[in-house]
């Protein structure tokens, strides 16, 4: 006997906003999957210009947006859009894809509208429009084991420099590089200077399938890459 039942109350609608100059094609079905992850996906727009950018072209479940050639066309329109979705379409969560500072101003506030913003994107990702987020997810990095003339592994070291990040990650954006520095002298006796790389930087940007680094400053975060280490275990 059939007996009835309320119906499951939909999940929150979700709008995936891709900046198609900075995050590239091949990411497509990532995007997507993690933003179903955090809703029910109705909008899926790629800002890019499309001379050139075939790959977009071909990318399935988005509706690509031709921007043209000038100057930040794409942050514009995307940002527009953004605003008219929030103010307008009852889109409740917003994934922005992209790695730009540009879009910290956006997610601060369609935040402040009381939208959940997710951000993805590379490890180059500003660190402000990291913490406009509510939360960011790094997109991965293809780590590749065949290379011959590249011989991986894994030492002691980058175990301890592992457990470390792991220690203190912020929100899963890692630790700052200087703060390692000083953890791994505290905790270790690591000095990185009788090393031959020298510098912290120059040590785990040798080492890629480990570690994501962001570009240089001095808020810099360092990332352990998880499959990186369990391919090499």
């Amino acid at each position: 006997m059939l007996i009835n039942q309320p119906p499951k109350p939909d999940r929150p609608a979700l709008a995936v906003l891709v900046d198609g100059d900075n995050v590239a094609a091949h990411h497509a079905e990532q995007v997507l999957a993690f933003a179903a992850k955090h809703g029910r996906v109705t909008v899926a727009r790629v800002y890019a210009n499309a001379q050139g950018f075939s790959n977009w072209q071909n990318a399935v479940g988005y509706r690509l947006l031709h921007t043209g050639s000038g100057k930040n066309a794409a942050d514009i329109l995307l940002t527009i859009d953004a605003m008219e979705l929030a103010l307008t379409s009852g889109i409740g969560t917003f994934v922005l894809a992209s790695s730009d500072a540009d879009f910290t101003q956006l997610a601060l506030r369609l935040r402040e509208l009381g939208h959940q913003v997710q951000g993805i994107g590379e490890s180059k990702a500003s660190p402000s429009f990291l913490a406009a987020c509510a939360g960011f997810t790094f997109l991965d990095s293809p780590i590749r084991l065949d290379a011959p003339t590249c011989k991986l592994e894994i030492t002691g070291f980058d175990q301890q420099i592992r457990s470390m990040i792991a220690a203190h990650s912020q929100q899963g954006r890692g630790i700052r590089i200087t703060d390692l520095s000083v953890k791994m002298r505290t905790s270790h006796g690591a000095q990185i200077s009788t090393r031959p790389e020298k510098t912290w930087r120059g040590y785990l940007s040798k080492r890629p399938h480990l570690f994501q680094l962001d570009p240089k400053g001095p808020e810099a975060m360092v990332r352990f890459l998880p499959d990186g280490f369990a391919a090499l275990t």
